[in-house]
Order: structure tokens, then C-alpha cells, then sequence
């Protein structure tokens, strides 16, 4: 399979429809009964404003800096990162991202580790890699095609593989379904057991976890029913302003980093503005937020029964899970290496927290003889 070099390349139309777009925004009050978490129109506007003078070209090269390519696989172009250590022997580790973000946002960590091969790509419809031409973007068909990019495209024998979210799932059948292939399955979204199974579950910690996240989907998983069943509707507005994808896409690492409520703002404190709004640019230039629905509404979210996983595996529980039973991982992953509660770390861990996790990946890869 051939792999084509690749570079970020915004036109300066586009930038300036951008701002031409950004000028006009027409912002609303906070309503008076809302939530007290997520986004403000305060905060709002307060990126509306910094998104006007971002330095797109600065980040741009930034992201150029970081070898990056496109390779067909199946009906899809592939986006990835590829960055290659000095060493030819060391270890190789894909880096996989779920929804609202991007590869972009795995990139810091990935810089990290210079002691691995790195690859980091962009899931079909999302920011610069084309959606599945025909069929639907199952976690099946995800797990496909990363061990594909990985094995056929990449040719390595053998690798490590991480992922979040969207992407928790596709981790967990990569390293079910290719034992031979896989050095190791690194975790900071732990194994949901599925909706069938989850019935038979009877100890008390692990059907409390599962109640507590049922309570809290009525709120919280607002988003995810509405990219589930409205997909195109909501679509056609974020495509069209930006302003409305900026506030989409923050309300989420809003949410979910690891930071009180109460104060948007504070997300800053583990996702910099500057890597906000470089999120919010791939997903506006690229035109990708409609595809980046998806997992969605075609069911690459729901899980199914997966094996379990036999090769070794270090799961680190982020925060907003911290209550996951110990039990769980325990029997889905047989050759548990490591089981922690991290500190310090949400949803998106290894953006919130690149030093520690970057660190962790490196023990794990000591644990398991690959460095």
C-alpha cells in the first residue's frame, strides 16, 4: 500500500471566510435555568474573540513539523502521524483519539516519546482522512483498518496500542483479535462489559458504577442522542458557523477534563486555548464535523460482546471513572500488568496529562520487555 507524503496546507480564503464568519457571530445570553457545567456565553465569546486573531499559521507549522502521511486503506484515505525514533528497534505505539477531537490533540503526548515509534491517526471522517466510502463505520471495521495501517501499511511485526473514547472499544478488539501482533493494550478507558452482559452483573460496586453512569446519561449524554438520531440537522449548523462548532466542540473538554465545575475556564489549566482552537480549525477547514458523527448514529459507539483480551495490559482509570470496579478489568483484561486510579487525568488523559501518561507508557513498555 503506498504512503504519501502530507502536509496542513489552510488557504488564505479559507482563513479569511474564517474571520469574515467570526465578525458576524451573533452570540447569545446564557439561558437562566442552565446547568451549572459545561460552556458559558462569557467564556464563549471570550474564544470567539481569540479565535479572530488565533495564529493559524503558527500552529499549522507546527503541525508540519510532525511527519505526516496518507495511505488508502480499504475505501478509505488514511491520515496519520508517524513519528520514528532514532532507534530502529524500539517499540511501536498507535495512538488512537475518539470525539470531539482530533490526532492534533494526541500530539504532545506523542512528542513525548521519543524512545517509541508513533503513529497517530486520524479515524476515517475525521479531520484530514476521508470517511468510509460505503458501509458503516462499526468499531469492527475501525479496528481493521488501524491494524491494517499498522501491519500492512507500516509493517511492524509487532506494537503497543492506546485509545479513548470512540476509540476505547477499538483498542480492546485490536488486542483481542491480534494477540500475535500486539506487544501490549495500554488503557485509561477501561472495558464496558456489554448491555446483555451487563445484566448478569451482580456485585455491588459494579452494578453501582453502571447505575451512577445510567443517572447521569439523562444530562450528559444529551450530545451523544442527538448525533445518534439528528445527525445532519445539527451538522448543517456547525458546518456553517463556527462560532456554534466552537461552542459544540468545548462544551465537551469542558465537561470532561479533569477540572471543577463552575468555571469553563478552567479547562485551560489542562487544554491550553491554543490547542482548543487549533481543534476547532482542523474541524472547520477540514468539514469534517459532520462525518466525525458518524460512530454515532451508525452504531460504532454501541458496544458489542468483545472477547476478552489475553495479551499483558496496564489500565490507568481516569477520573471521571474513578469509581470503575477493579473487578471488571480484572476479568476482561487476564493479563492485567497494572491497575491504577490516576491522580490526575480525565477524559482525555494523555492530552491532560502528556508528562505522567507518557511516563506510564514508557514502564508498561519496560514491563513487557519492549524497551
Amino acid at each position: 500500500m503506498a504512503v504519501t507524503p502530507f502536509a496542513v496546507r489552510v488557504s488564505d480564503e479559507q482563513i479569511v471566510d474564517l474571520n469574515d464568519r467570526l465578525d458576524r457571530a451573533r452570540l447569545l445570553p446564557d439561558s437562566p435555568h442552565r446547568s451549572p457545567s459545561g460552556m458559558t456565553s462569557g467564556y464563549l465569546a471570550e474564544l470567539v474573540d481569540a479565535w479572530r486573531v488565533f495564529d493559524w499559521r503558527s500552529r499549522e507549522a507546527w503541525l508540519n513539523r510532525h511527519p505526516q502521511f496518507t495511505a488508502d486503506v480499504g475505501d478509505a484515505t488514511i491520515h496519520f502521524v508517524h513519528l520514528r525514533s532514532q532507534r530502529d528497534d524500539a517499540p511501536a505505539l498507535v495512538v488512537m483519539h475518539g470525539w470531539p477531537h482530533t490526532f492534533a490533540l494526541q500530539l504532545d503526548f506523542a512528542d513525548l516519546l521519543p524512545d517509541f515509534h508513533v503513529v497517530v491517526p486520524s479515524f476515517p471522517g475525521f479531520a484530514f482522512s476521508t470517511a468510509y466510502a460505503d458501509g458503516l463505520m462499526t468499531e469492527q471495521r475501525l479496528a481493521d483498518t488501524v491494524h491494517a495501517l499498522m501491519t500492512e501499511v507500516l509493517g511492524y511485526e509487532r506494537y503497543l496500542t492506546y485509545g479513548e473514547d470512540v476509540s476505547a472499544n477499538v483498542n480492546d478488539l485490536i488486542a483481542s483479535q491480534h494477540p500475535a501482533q500486539v506487544l501490549g493494550i495500554l488503557v485509561t478507558h477501561s472495558h464496558f462489559p456489554s448491555g446483555e452482559e451487563r445484566k448478569t452483573l451482580t456485585a455491588p460496586d459494579e452494578v453501582a458504577f453502571f447505575e451512577r453512569l445510567s443517572a447521569d446519561h439523562g444530562s450528559a449524554g444529551a450530545y451523544g442522542h442527538v448525533q445518534a438520531t439528528r445527525p445532519d440537522t445539527l451538522a448543517a449548523a456547525l458546518n456553517d458557523s463556527p462560532a456554534g462548532l466552537l461552542a459544540w466542540i468545548t462544551e465537551k473538554l469542558v465537561e470532561w477534563s479533569d477540572t471543577p465545575p463552575g468555571d469553563p475556564r478552567a479547562v485551560e489549566r489542562r487544554i491550553s486555548r491554543e490547542r482548543i482552537l487549533t481543534e476547532a480549525t482542523i474541524y472547520w477547514v477540514s468539514e469534517s464535523i459532520a462525518t466525525s458523527f458518524r460512530p454515532y448514529y451508525e452504531g460504532a459507539d454501541q458496544p458489542d460482546s468483545i472477547p476478552p483480551v489475553d495479551v499483558p495490559a496496564a489500565v490507568y482509570i481516569q477520573r471521571h471513572e474513578g469509581d470503575y470496579p477493579e473487578s471488571l478489568a480484572r476479568a476482561f483484561y487476564r493479563d492485567l500488568r497494572t491497575f491504577e486510579r490516576l491522580d490526575e487525568g480525565g477524559h482525555f488523559a494523555v492530552a491532560e496529562v502528556p508528562a505522567a501518561m507518557a511516563d506510564r507508557a514508557r514502564a508498561f513498555a519496560r514491563e513487557v520487555g519492549a524497551l
